[in-house]
């Protein structure tokens, strides 16, 4: 496993694969997964999958500072440079990208990618210039590395439908391969920012997917319900808990994120779904969602 800290000995170095695979008559393909590091589980669910599907597996370790608004956790962000390569390293990584902010920002960056509409809502909405400062770095990401697919979990459906459609958009040569969600056995869905959670913090934070998996069965149980009706449930349970703050919660059309009339049966929707949240215990602000079809089935990808 190499890992490698500047753009032109990344780039070197993928010429070099790419043109001994073309020696050998063959086409070299090219798996990222772009992360801010403290890497878990999630994260090495999304390298096993680039692992299986490619020739070759990168992944970019960077806590990117233009993605992080004033007063959000840029400084405390957790960081293990030591643990991150180990568990790259036991996933079969070719190549971690680890560049400095001066690597990725020589000078003060004066483009940047912006996506309408689908950034106005949900974490778009309580974070604003969020997802440019994600857009931006992951369009200079694809643009180094050139990969032929690109794996993001889908615990942030809304960043995974905001770069799908800034590769539509840009025509980027990439295929943008969304995965499941990955929990802790007791359901929390799996973050790096869980480890600033407490010990009640994180006890009542289990209240997010407990939600979202009662939704799922009252949806598949009762064709009449509105979606009015799930979200005053979803927001009754969380309001319970003492600890908890809520952002939103919001049920929209996915990957559109648009409104959906949420006085009809949830299950005349047309098309699919996404029950998402976004909810503070203490400091710490915690998503997590869920993907239906109009029958209530869960939708992994």
């Amino acid at each position: 496993m190499m890992v490698i800290h500047q753009v032109d000995e990344l780039r070197t170095y993928l010429k070099k694969e790419r043109f001994s695979a073309a020696k050998e008559g063959r086409e070299l393909s090219v798996g990222f997964v772009p992360t801010m590091g403290f890497l878990h589980d999630g994260h090495a669910s999304l390298l096993k999958q680039a692992r299986e599907h490619n020739d070759l597996v990168v992944l970019s370790i960077f806590v990117n500072p233009i993605q992080f608004g004033p007063g959000e956790d840029l400084d405390r962000y957790p960081r293990d440079e030591e643990r991150d390569l180990a568990l790259a390293k036991r996933e079969g990584v070719d190549v971690v990208f680890l560049p400095s902010v001066q690597e990725m920002y020589p000078n003060p960056t004066k483009t940047k990618i912006v996506v309408s509409e689908l950034t106005s809502g949900l974490c778009g909405a309580s974070r604003p210039g969020h997802f440019d400062g994600v857009t931006t770095v992951v369009g200079k990401l694809l643009h180094m590395i050139n990969p032929t697919r690109t794996y993001f979990g889908l615990k942030d459906a809304q960043q995974v439908a905001v770069i799908r459609q800034m590769v539509d958009d840009l025509n980027f040569d990439v295929e943008i391969i969304p995965c499941p969600i990955i929990r802790e056995s007791d359901g929390l869905a799996l973050s790096s920012r869980n480890v600033y959670l407490g010990a009640e913090e994180r006890e009542q934070a289990l209240i997010l997917s407990k939600s979202l998996r009662e939704a799922e069965a009252r949806i598949r149980s009762d064709r009449s319900v509105s979606l009015s009706e799930i979200r005053a449930k979803i927001t009754e349970n969380i309001n319970y808990k003492p600890l908890a703050e809520i952002d939103y919660v919001d049920i929209l059309q996915f990957p559109a994120l648009t409104p959906v009339d949420e006085s009809v049966p949830a299950t005349q929707i047309k098309g699919e779904i996404i029950i998402a949240l976004a909810v503070k215990f203490g400091k710490t602000r915690l998503i997590d969602n869920i993907l239906l079809s109009p029958e209530g089935v869960v939708i992994h990808v």
